[in-house]
Formats: structure tokens, C-alpha cells, sequence
């Protein structure tokens, strides 16, 4: 597939998503790393976002919640372009109802490009990376390669 490039911005949009078993730990990254996190723009998956922000005071964008919808919403915005970086605080030990979502999610993320923490340790590293704060300029697929070789 043929790649272009795409700018992150300073401001980085980003996504906040965890599973029951992860949100109180999510939500502690969360507070511990606010006021990092209040310069970016923050999306979250239903229950989660509106925990976040009820807790920690910063502002979130809410989509639903992921078994409703919410992680195939969080999928279309990072295929716009509209989602740099997701931290996903995921329960490997324990299956869920809306596990293709899940997939679905992370396979999307990986076809984009974007960062992707799924742990305490990887999030701590993406937050603390310089690049946090600077323009970024990333490959993603050229859209638009694709659809001319396909319609010829």
C-alpha cells in the first residue's frame, strides 16, 4: 500500500478507553499525569469518559459506551485523522462481550499509525515522551492511492 504523511499537532487528540477491570486504574494515570493531559484534547468511551472527567475535572469528550458503540465511533475518528494516540488500559485476563470491537480497535489503530499504550508502563512512556508536545509528522495509508488503484 502506498503511504502519505500526516501532522499530529502540539495539541494531540487523545483517546482514553479501559475495560471494567482497568478504569480505576486508568483513572489514577489519569489524575497522576493531569496536568500533562489538559493540554491535549481527550476523547473517552462512555462510562470511562464521564468517570475521568467527573473525578479529575478536565474536560473529555464523550462518545458512548464501547459495547454500544462507542469503540467503533473511537475507530472512525482515528480513521479521520481525529485521534492521535490511544491509551487503552485493556483486561488481558478477562474476555468481553464486544471483544471483535475491541480488535476491531486496535487493528484500526495499528492501519492508522497511531501510538497505542495498553499499560500503565507504556502510557507512562508515551506520556513522558518530548514528542507529546511537538509536531509529529506520521505515515499513514494514502487513502486516495488506495482508492484510484482499486477503481483503475
Amino acid at each position: 500500500m502506498h503511504v502519505t504523511t500526516r501532522t499530529m499537532e502540539t495539541n494531540k487528540h487523545i483517546a482514553l478507553v479501559a475495560h471494567d477491570n482497568c478504569k480505576d486504574h486508568l483513572l489514577r494515570w489519569v489524575i497522576e499525569h493531569k496536568e500533562k493531559l489538559a493540554n491535549h484534547t481527550l476523547y473517552a468511551t462512555g462510562t470511562t469518559g464521564h468517570m475521568i472527567a467527573r473525578e479529575s475535572g478536565l474536560e473529555v469528550n464523550c462518545l458512548l459506551s464501547g459495547p454500544m458503540g462507542g469503540d467503533q465511533q473511537l475507530g472512525a475518528l482515528i480513521s479521520e485523522g481525529k485521534v492521535d494516540m490511544m491509551i487503552f488500559f485493556w483486561d488481558p485476563l478477562n474476555a468481553v462481550p464486544h471483544d471483535p470491537d475491541v480488535k476491531a480497535l486496535l487493528r484500526i489503530s495499528a492501519v492508522w499509525n497511531i501510538p497505542v499504550a495498553t499499560n500503565r508502563a507504556s502510557a507512562n512512556f508515551m506520556i513522558s515522551s518530548p514528542k507529546l508536545a511537538e509536531e509529529v509528522e506520521i505515515e499513514i495509508p494514502d487513502y486516495d492511492a488506495y482508492l484510484t488503484e482499486r477503481l483503475g
